[in-house]
């Protein structure tokens, strides 16, 4: 079926034009630009990574870290470090992997690892909304609820 609308009013066509967009492409007009380093100064805590964008099921999280994080592993989800500012070491069994400014490294599911920080390093994280920041480790450090800022 086929409707025919006749819309002799510009500001009504546009009005309605908007409305169509809205049904067709809900986030349309919510696009808005982030600032990594606006959003950075917003909170200071270690290891307690902040939602900041949301894309096809995964979050997009900042996050400051310092010192040693625990050995764990995500049996079901990648997970990407991408280093703003810092340098962040990430521990493996059988290495080290050295991740600087402006690299970002992908952990593949099942890897055990542990990120260490010797200085406070930002980084920008790239997992599944489903993916909790311990894994298989439950501890002190582990963060069921995330803030979004």
């Amino acid at each position: 079926m086929v409707y025919l609308v006749v819309i002799n009013n510009k500001e009504k066509f546009f009005k309605f034009l908007k409305l169509r967009i809205d049904i067709i492409l809900p986030n349309y007009y919510n696009m808005e630009k982030v600032n990594l380093a606006q959003k950075l100064t917003l909170f200071s805590e270690h290891w307690s990574p902040k939602i900041v964008g949301e894309l096809n099921g995964q979050h997009v999280k900042l996050a400051k870290l310092k010192g040693e994080f625990v050995w764990h592993k995500h049996e079901n989800e990648d997970e990407l470090f991408y280093v703003i500012k810092g340098c962040l070491n990430i521990e493996f069994r059988d290495k080290t992997v050295v991740v600087n400014e402006h690299e970002f490294l992908i952990v593949p599911k099942g890897i055990e690892h542990r990120p260490v920080a010797n200085e406070e390093v930002s980084v920008m994280l790239f997992e599944p909304a489903t993916t909790v920041n311990t894994g298989n480790t439950e501890n002190e450090l582990t963060k069921y609820h995330l803030d979004n800022i």
